[in-house]
């Protein structure tokens, strides 16, 4: 089992994610970057992670705004040369987090417009997979249906933010004109409510796959019709990867309830809740029934592995220890100018340096 999708925000918690890792049961896990207004992004943690364990973790780092966020104040390398250097430091992908509504927001650039376009010919030409986070759920743009859990994290949007639509058409543009490049939409794309438009998306982009990382609301929506959810993995066994959005921070026993809801759905027919142990971006048992797909054996093996070694590599890429420290000690200058926390990044470039 590889994980495609999990989070480390400090270097301090690579030993827990390890640990975790070990815990789920996964062979390897792949640690994707967010992007920070002020801390820069977590690209540091992700380096450290993989230079604790290189065959155990892949990176997929994520960009760095800094210029465009600081007024010009700062001065970073122009995207698509960051590109680069994450393909020298021995990434093994990249985190698009540019389009999930809020940051969409504090970023505030079209995904479509030419503030982009050079980083996605960069990344297209380089064959470099990237996991892509696209709107949210639905009910986020509705008071009445916003989860008190979403409304906490700042997840619920008024018409300061941008549509669900607006964000797939900007996304959707950048396919159309980058036919080649290979993404692995985050959270299922938020069309688990939608299944015929998932197909049509993937019949029109061979290169598109989606991972399964909940958004619990992807288990309620597939759990009204299992005979469909059914008929659409086993269809798209080759296009759609196994995630869970575990953090490196996670105590143990609740990483691990994350990942057995995923599991449980995708490998039995059981009918169950949320369990009360699992943590509470998941939202309380209280908010619906899973019932499970009980997915042939062999497309639980090309979910759970073969589909992200045939996008990625069956072995993690080699870190450049020297690269990568040099990005840590940039990123910390630059949060330390931005008003966040340089340390993270020092922590981390200490742990690489060994």
């Amino acid at each position: 089992m590889v994980d495609c999708h999990v989070h480390i925000w400090k270097a301090d918690d690579a030993v827990n994610l390890n640990s975790i890792r070990e815990r789920i049961g996964a062979e390897r896990m792949n640690a994707v970057s967010i992007i920070y207004r002020e801390h820069v992004n977590d690209n540091p943690a992700c380096y450290a992670v993989k230079a604790l364990y290189p065959d155990k973790f892949y990176v997929f780092p994520g960009l760095d705004h800094s210029t465009h966020l600081s007024g010009g104040k700062l001065v970073t390398p122009p995207l698509a040369e960051q590109v680069d250097r994450m393909i020298e430091a021995g990434a093994d992908g990249i985190k698009l987090l540019e389009t999930k509504t809020a940051e969409r927001k504090m970023v505030g650039i079209p995904a479509d417009s030419d503030y982009y376009a050079d980083m996605f010919a960069r990344v297209e030409e380089a064959g470099l997979p990237a996991v892509w986070h696209v709107a949210d759920p639905e009910e986020f743009w509705d008071p009445e249906l916003t989860p008190k859990w979403a409304k906490e994290q700042g997840w619920g949007y008024d018409d300061t933010f941008c549509t669900k639509e607006q964000l797939y058409t900007e996304t959707e543009n950048v396919l159309a004109r980058h036919p080649r490049l290979k993404i692995i939409f985050a959270h299922f794309y938020f069309l688990s409510a939608d299944l015929p438009r998932a197909a049509a998306l993937l019949d029109r982009y061979e290169d598109v796959y989606l991972d399964l990382a909940p958004g619990v609301e992807m288990l309620y929506n597939m759990s009204k019709n299992t005979d469909e959810a059914r008929k659409f993995f086993i269809k798209y066994s080759d296009r759609i990867l196994f995630g869970t959005d575990i953090t490196g921070d996670q105590p143990l026993e609740e990483a691990e309830h994350r990942a057995r809801l995923i599991t449980r759905w995708l490998e039995t027919e059981d009918e169950y809740r949320v369990s009360p142990g699992a943590d509470f971006l998941l939202g309380p048992p209280e908010d619906g029934i899973i019932r499970g797909i009980k997915l042939p054996e062999d497309v639980l093996a090309k979910i759970y592995l073969t589909n992200f070694e045939r996008l990625v590599e069956p072995k993690p890429r080699k870190l450049d220890k020297k690269i990568a420290i040099e990005e840590c000690e940039r990123i910390a200058k630059e949060a330390e100018a931005l008003g966040g926390d340089g340390a993270r990044a020092i922590t981390a470039a200490d742990m690489i340096r060994g």
